[in-house]
């Protein structure tokens, strides 16, 4: 059975809340878990101390017997100190699409056109 620490929903609608949970990786989102290790309100501002509450106790616990934290988890984990993240690194992602750059090039022209029609 693969476990996951991963997050669950709660709140209402457009007011998210989420439980930090251990699950079974086949069990849905919202369903059925076997502990509650903290929570995290995205409501709050960053700088919230109760934003992000964590069990450091039972995730140390439940990382020794071989669960898997999701990314969002991880990075919660890596900021209490509990786990390392590893860094990661696209620079193509940063890069502009085919469409983005022919827009760009169109309008550089247009401009090119502008000045040169108002210095004649």
């Amino acid at each position: 059975m693969s476990l996951k620490i991963r997050l669950a929903r709660g709140g209402s609608k457009k007011r998210p809340y989420y439980h930090i949970v251990v699950a079974d990786a086949r069990s849905p989102r919202d369903g059925r878990f076997l502990e509650k290790l903290g929570s995290w309100n995205p409501m709050l501002g960053k700088d919230d101390a109760a934003r992000v509450e964590l069990n450091a106790d039972r995730i140390k616990h439940w990382l020794d017997n071989g669960a898997q934290p999701t990314d969002r988890v991880l990075r919660f984990l890596d900021q209490a100190g509990l786990s390392k993240r590893p860094a990661r690194s696209n620079p193509e992602k940063a890069k502009p699409g085919k469409k983005a750059l022919e827009r760009a090039a169109e309008k550089k022209q247009k401009a090119e056109e502008a000045a040169a029609a108002a210095a004649e």
